[in-house]
């Protein structure tokens, strides 16, 4: 039987840990070695991940993510989140504007000996688009 609250409490240090303080080496406590997302860009395996982890936080380096609910059942956690951050340096191909963004989103993580083995993260990625695009008008 699975400990709901420790599985909730890890999603929480992942979140925390690699994105909000940006320590680099949470990835390998958190992420499996071969883990695997939905997400074609972030690749599969931890190595993968940390190569996209370290242009996001280039291009946000004050990214937070605050985890607004947690469900959990079984080795499965449910997270949703609102993003943040600045834009401070080059995303895709747009250059730092300097302004502030806010996209909202879901995580679901199956884990597995008290690590991320597979993630499908849902979010709106042309919401983030437009913000940096009409905050370059700015």
């Amino acid at each position: 039987m699975a400990d709901l609250a420790k599985n909730k409490e890890l999603v929480c240090q992942f979140f925390e840990q690699i994105w909000n303080q940006g320590d680099e080496s949470a990835i390998d406590r958190f992420i499996a070695e071969d883990a695997a997302g939905n997400d074609p860009k972030f690749g599969v395996g931890r190595e993968s991940f940390r190569q996209q982890w370290r242009k996001w936080r280039i291009a946000f380096p004050d990214i937070n993510f605050a985890i607004e609910e947690l469900i959990a059942e079984e080795d499965v956690v449910v997270s949703r989140w609102k993003l943040t951050g600045t834009h401070l340096g080059q995303y895709l191909d747009i250059k730092a504007t300097g302004k502030k963004i806010s996209v909202d989103g879901v995580s679901i993580d199956r884990l597995k000996d008290g690590m991320v083995v597979s993630g499908f993260d849902a979010w709106d990625s042309n919401v983030l688009i437009e913000q940096l695009n009409s905050l370059q008008a700015d």
